[in-house]
This record gives C-alpha cells, sequence and structure tokens, in this order.
C-alpha cells in the first residue's frame, strides 16, 4: 500500500509511504496535521492503549457516568473522554511543530475502523 487516504464525516485518515518525512495525515473537518512515521507508530499505539483501558474501564461504570482517559509519550498525548460507547479523541503532538486536534464521538467509530485498514508495519 504505498498511497491511501480514507475520509468520513468528522474525520481524516491516510497514509504515503513514498513521501520523504511526513508520511501518516490524520484530521477532521476543519484540521489536519502530518505526522512522521514514528509519531504515527506512536499514535497507533497510544490510540491502542486508550481503548484497551476504556475497555476496562466501562466494566467498573454505571451507564450515567462518563470517562477521562488520557495516554502519552515523547512524541504525542491522546485523550478520550465522554462515555465507554461514546467519547471524543483529543490528540496533540508534543514535538517541535506542536499541534492539536478533536475528534466528535460521533466521528470516533469510523476513524477507528479506516485506521485499522492503514496499519503500517
Amino acid at each position: 500500500m504505498s498511497r491511501v487516504i480514507k475520509s468520513g464525516s468528522g474525520w481524516r485518515v491516510g497514509w504515503d509511504a513514498t513521501a520523504p518525512t511526513f508520511k501518516a495525515l490524520l484530521g477532521s473537518e476543519d484540521w489536519s496535521l502530518e505526522l512522521t512515521e514514528a509519531e504515527w507508530h506512536d499514535f497507533i499505539h497510544l490510540l491502542n492503549q486508550l481503548i484497551n483501558a476504556i475497555e476496562q474501564i466501562k466494566l467498573e461504570l454505571m451507564d450515567e457516568e462518563a470517562i477521562a482517559c488520557e495516554v502519552e509519550s515523547d512524541l504525542l498525548w491522546l485523550e478520550a473522554e465522554g462515555y465507554p460507547g461514546a467519547y471524543s479523541l483529543h490528540l496533540m503532538l508534543l514535538t517541535g511543530r506542536r499541534a492539536e486536534g478533536t475528534w466528535q464521538p460521533a466521528a470516533v467509530p469510523e476513524l477507528l475502523k479506516a485506521i485499522q485498514l492503514i496499519q503500517v508495519f
């Protein structure tokens, strides 16, 4: 898979293996951010940590209880906020470029499915 871009209501994600520096793209309808390959791999790792944490936390919550869960690496910070079945994601890039963006709860399920299709190893 050399180059792929997927998008839906409130989200965009892409990968270009031929790009010299910024191989990945994350965004929504009103922001976008290009990531290096290392940042992309950190994003995927942190996202998986968040998803696993939410799966564990939801077993302890009552239906009306909301969550806020965050994970961080040297490159990125990622937070899920809302309810286990409907949460927003907030991303902050911690490297020299400094950028951030948020996906609304309605966009997250489709975004997660698209990211699984763009797994880069």
